[in-house]
């Protein structure tokens, strides 16, 4: 009796275990989200109120990668772009496929540093949802975005990069 006892608690132990590991990646997104720490970029459109700081200017660049076994070019439509504050600006990423089959896309962005992220505000992206691509296809995706008067003074260049994953198979399932 005293052996179920204890087989019980460690099975509760196991479950409570796993269910702490399964929950980590929301809770870490969550907390990155809320802090800007990472790098992580807030994956939805920010309201375009804004006043131009016409006494900086701030550089921004951008970097592409992508997944493991993805082929085809993805890459900006500049490597770096002088902003000031308050600015708005589009780049626009290209991408193709160079397959006969139709893909979903996913790009993660990523800040560098990490402070700087939750200044970049972001109006339009193509990371705000699945991108498709159809077989030998090519698509234009524009990225709007202004950076927040109230970026770190001693902040005067951060890099914006996106990885490009493929989801194929996961949204198919959904």
């Amino acid at each position: 009796m005293m052996h179920d006892n204890k087989a019980l608690k460690l099975a509760l132990l196991a479950v409570a275990m796993f269910g702490f590991g399964f929950l980590l990646v929301p809770l870490y997104d969550v907390f990155c989200d809320i802090t800007g720490l990472n790098g992580k970029t807030a994956n939805r459109p920010v309201a375009e109120s804004r006043v131009v700081d016409e006494q900086r200017l701030i550089t921004v660049e951008f970097i592409t990668y992508q997944s493991s076994g993805l082929r085809g070019e993805f890459t900006p439509s500049v490597r770096q772009l002088q902003v000031r504050p308050g600015e708005m600006h589009q780049v626009d990423f290209t991408i193709n496929n160079p397959s006969n089959n139709d893909i979903t896309l996913r790009a993660i962005p990523s800040v560098s540093p990490g402070r700087a992220a939750s200044h970049l505000r972001k109006t339009e992206c193509f990371c705000f949802q699945e991108q498709p691509l159809a077989g030998r296809g090519e698509a234009v995706m524009p990225m709007r975005f202004y950076v927040d008067k109230d970026l770190p003074a001693d902040i005067e260049v951060f890099t914006l990069s996106y990885t490009l994953y493929d989801i194929t198979e996961r949204a198919s399932s959904s």
